[in-house]
């Protein structure tokens, strides 16, 4: 009762002049709670390398086809081998579909990939090896097969009724016929919107989030569709109202629990406006415009996309607090882009790894899974050996595995020196080793080449300079120029902390550098890392 009291009160700042919530329709799991873990420094999520999996297609432990809970428990060496530190799970709320974006019962979980108490384990055994956990949280939609939904639409006197946005006419392609007039459904039918001007929705809304953070465990949450949350008019996206009302969620969702870290899926943006979005809204969004960089660079051979995302960075978010990632479980996979080539996969995870940002790498990623639309292409089983169903399941997978898992599997990688895996491991720990990786500023630096990327980062005491050539062939024609005053002078040595040779010394005159040269060439889509002491 206590706990009730303080909650309410927590949430009269945000839900004032608004009517007591409806009364739940979904039951709450009456399952021993995981405890929680202490807390630890804020802003654990700086620090972090997160891995993205799509639960349905990790790891099948029980021979039914459908990857479960148990199977990522299971993976949780291969996991910290990897090196990441925390986990963003995909829907893992029981849905009519095979992705779970459509919620029917946001307080348990989809018995396709086990029960609550497997769930449960999971977290504790993650938080054992100091693996976070986030989930993604649903909030723009419910299913159309919801309680809530069923309930609203079988009755216009329902108390659930204003949960969700109604007219009597239709008014366009986003309103679905219903059986009492129509309602909005951005996506599709099959997703209709809740309404957040009534307050009762966000009452609603944060009694999830407290029972998932203070009950069940988790880290935080990944908010899908964060820019449609309240449409005005024909603005259907990133709308004033939006923006208010995540300042109420976030001052509520920390008050829950102030290490949680909530992150939204603003899709396309760039860094204005991931800007607006973070500080007092949600911790980070993901940057789009970042992430196109590092995959055009890398692919086309020029420096000009990730410079542009990089400058854009500099004027609109210098603090760097965004994630960064390649490509998600709604794009064309790297390697597809690429077109297979390894050392274009291998150049985007460098220029990823050894930016600014919270990066997030998409399963498979690391190994260099292939992947096109339809989306059920894009979250293909995981490929971890070359035995039948790619040593996803013993059963027949929910959907079979991309025929070329016989070469590109975990199994076949892991202890080749050379692998895409072993890349990622290398990258990964370095970036834990070195503050300036993980933290530190940014500074771009000249390269008189189109093809040839350099940055400088730097935090504190340590200096990293990150050389790339981006490009097919050796390169000679290049020359690297420091514009900002930001060294000290002298003859510096570059270590070689990534990357073969022993570069030039440095000469800084002015606490700036011109005409520099590490090697006398480049070989084609060489990478480096330097420290420079």
């Amino acid at each position: 009762m206590l706990k009730k009291i303080i909650s309410t009160l927590l949430l009269l700042s945000f839900l004032s002049a608004c009517a007591p919530a409806a009364p739940t329709v979904d039951p709450v799991s009456t399952q021993t709670a995981t405890p929680v873990i202490e807390p630890e420094p804020a802003n654990w999520w700086s620090d972090a390398v997160f891995y993205e999996i799509f639960v349905r297609s990790y790891y099948d432990t029980d021979g039914n086809g459908i990857g479960d809970f148990n199977g990522i428990t299971q993976k949780l060496d291969y996991i910290q081998s990897l090196g990441v530190n925390a986990i963003w799970l995909m829907p893992i709320h029981p849905s009519p579909s095979y992705h779970g974006y459509d919620v029917t019962n946001y307080y348990n979980v989809n018995h396709d990939y086990g029960s609550m108490d497997d769930f449960k384990n999971l977290l504790a055994e993650a938080h054992k090896r100091d693996i976070r956990i986030i989930i993604d949280l649903i909030l723009n939609h419910t299913s159309s097969q919801h309680p809530w939904f069923k309930n609203a639409n079988s009755d216009p006197n329902s108390p659930y009724r204003d949960y969700y946005v109604w007219s009597e006419t239709s008014g366009g392609g986003k309103w679905h016929e219903g059986n009492q007039g129509f309602y909005y459904g951005y996506f599709w039918g099959g997703m209709p919107d809740l309404n957040y001007k009534n307050p009762a929705v966000t009452a609603d809304m944060l009694k999830v989030t407290d029972f998932w953070l203070n009950e069940v465990g988790v880290d935080g949450f990944r908010v899908d569709a964060a820019k449609h949350l309240i449409e005005n008019g024909d603005k259907l996206e990133n709308t004033p109202a939006t923006h208010e009302w995540y300042k109420g969620f976030y001052s509520e969702y920390k008050k829950q629990n102030p290490q949680a870290y909530a992150i939204g899926e603003v899709f396309g943006a760039g860094s204005s406006v991931v800007k607006s979005y973070t500080g007092d809204q949600l911790d980070q969004i993901f940057n789009f415009e970042m992430s196109s960089g590092f995959v055009n660079s890398a692919n086309g051979g020029a420096n000009s996309g990730i410079t542009s995302a990089f400058k854009f960075a500099f004027m609109d978010m210098p603090d760097f607090n965004y994630a960064t990632f390649l490509t998600n479980h709604d794009q064309t996979r790297a390697m597809s882009t690429f077109n297979g080539n390894l050392d274009k996969a291998k150049l985007a995870s460098f220029l990823m790894l050894t930016s600014p940002g919270t990066p997030f790498i998409y399963y498979g990623e690391e190994i260099g899974m292939s992947g096109k639309k339809p989306d059920e292409d894009l979250r293909l089983p995981m490929q971890w050996s070359n035995a039948e169903n790619a040593g996803f399941s013993t059963g027949t997978p929910w959907r079979a595995p991309n025929a070329d898992f016989a070469t590109v599997n975990v199994t076949a990688q892991f202890d080749d020196p050379n692998s895409l895996l072993n890349h990622y491991r290398t990258l990964i720990e370095l970036r834990k080793q070195h503050s300036a990786l993980q933290s530190g500023d940014a500074v771009l630096v000249e390269t008189s080449n189109p093809a040839v990327f350099a940055l400088l980062r730097k935090s504190g005491g340590q200096t990293i300079l990150i050389v790339a050539n981006l490009g097919n062939a050796p390169i000679a024609d290049y020359k690297l120029d420091l514009s900002e005053n930001i060294l000290s002078d002298g003859s510096l040595t570059p270590t070689t902390l990534f990357g073969a040779g022993e570069a030039q010394l440095l000469e800084v005159t002015g606490g700036k550098f011109s005409g520099y040269k590490p090697f006398t060439e480049l070989p084609p889509y060489q990478t480096y890392l330097f420290e420079i002491k």
